[in-house]
């Protein structure tokens, strides 16, 4: 039996006319240029084209051959979720609580070290995307703007410090002092840097503190005159830490910055000087979490600072739940490394962590458009974490448990036996 053939007809102009409807341009032109990212990946693509190699590859790479940091991100990659379904999920709560305060998501923004080489805006920038979210963000000790600076940005907002151990003891205590002072309420000290990780990234692309003009990073980077005109029209980069040394001595470098001496006891004087919550961050063994319990920590950052220091280590993830267990009940533990979507978040909560911090993700978003691209990443994060628990079927994020998510291990452990000869 033949189709009947479709009648058809000469289209008038009004059926036309929805079709050729065109989005008003609206906002500046990052604000723009973002829009078109819907995902972190996204702002990755838009990082690469728009930041010179060096600082890009800096955020974007890890140590030797990026095992770690492969693995964090293949750990929740292999994530199993478990929906529930047919549950009123019109109204989702994401806000939760960490450290004595409120966070409206539960993620922050991590630590992170030369952020102004990123994009001129800088810490402060992404501090006054922090506030206006409801979130906490973290100033680095190698951060790229003063303490005050920083806090004057972030307002009324969260604010943490992130301290290493520097051997300048009197250094150390400065800041704690000048931290405390402008309203930082909570100290997380990195610990999982007793020398530099072998970053060959850094390397091979010619990252250097200060960017320095070699003919081939003059090359990679002469087209990109938004980033060079952003970088020498605004002040020279100066790193937290420094911000008491002579303001005419220009531009500093890390020389000399890590103590590869430091123990536990190092925490003792820590929180002799520091009144509020201290998190150590950086703990990759079940026994170096037991002792952080020990040493009296508020919380724990399980943490292989990024895939950036020692390579082939395991990820954060598999160690959550059991770390959790052990100790959730005594202080908080937090997560990063590898975190690139909202789903993510949701997940680590859901396997036992109680607050995330995120890293590359709002870099990305830095180098791809400023301020304004760090508050596309903050979106993006924030919808894809209200999207997963509805999708999941929970209403908060206290509902959220075990029974929502199977973590898939693809690596065993491998016992050694050395024999002697």
């Amino acid at each position: 039996m033949p189709h009947p053939r479709l009648a058809r007809r000469v289209p008038r102009p009004a059926d036309l006319a929805p079709f050729l409807r065109m989005r008003s341009a609206s906002g500046s032109l990052a604000e723009r240029r973002v829009a078109t990212a819907h995902t972190i990946a996204d702002l990755r693509r838009l990082a690469r084209v728009r930041t010179p190699a060096g600082p890009f590859h800096y955020v974007d790479g890890g140590a030797e051959e990026e095992v770690s940091m492969r693995r964090a991100r293949q750990a929740f990659a292999d994530i199993v979720f478990h929906p529930g379904i047919l549950r009123d999920v019109h109204d989702v709560d994401t806000t939760t609580s960490v450290l004595g305060g409120t966070s409206a998501l539960p993620f922050g923004f991590g630590p992170t070290g030369g952020t102004r080489m990123m994009h001129a805006a800088g810490e402060q920038a992404v501090a006054r995307v922090a506030a206006r979210t409801g979130i906490p963000y973290a100033l680095s000790t190698v951060g790229t703007t003063t303490i005050a600076d920083f806090a004057a940005a972030s307002g009324s907002g969260r604010r943490w410090f992130q301290m290493y151990l520097l051997a300048d003891r009197d250094r150390s205590l400065h800041m704690l002092a000048e931290a405390e002072r402008r309203g930082f309420d909570a100290l997380i000290v990195t610990v999982d840097v007793p020398t530099g990780g072998n970053r060959l990234r850094d390397l091979r692309y010619g990252m250097s503190y200060p960017p320095q003009l070699t003919p081939r990073t003059f090359l990679d980077a002469s087209w990109r005159v938004g980033w060079w005109f952003d970088l020498l029209t605004t002040e020279p980069y100066r790193f937290t830490y420094e911000e008491q040394a002579d303001a005419g001595s220009g531009i500093t470098t890390l020389t000399g910055f890590y103590d590869d001496r430091v123990t536990f006891d190092d925490l003792a004087w820590m929180r002799e000087a520091w009144s509020g919550p201290i998190v150590i961050k950086g703990i990759q063994t079940f026994d170096d979490a037991s002792r952080a319990a020990d040493a009296g920590a508020d919380g724990i950052v399980l943490s292989n600072h990024g895939g950036r220091q020692l390579d082939r280590t395991a990820p954060p993830l598999h160690l959550l739940p059991t770390v959790a267990a052990r100790h959730g009940a005594s202080m908080e533990v937090m997560l990063d490394t590898g975190v690139r979507t909202g789903a993510d978040v949701v997940a680590a909560i859901a396997a036992g962590a109680s607050f995330v911090l995120v890293g590359r993700a709002y870099l990305y978003g830095l180098m791809a458009g400023g301020e304004a691209g760090v508050e596309r990443a903050a979106h993006i994060l924030r919808t894809e974490v209200e999207r997963t628990m509805r999708l999941l079927g929970v209403r908060s994020i206290a509902e959220l448990g075990p029974e929502h998510v199977t973590l898939l291990t693809r690596t065993q452990p491998v016992a050694v036996e050395i024999v002697a000869e």
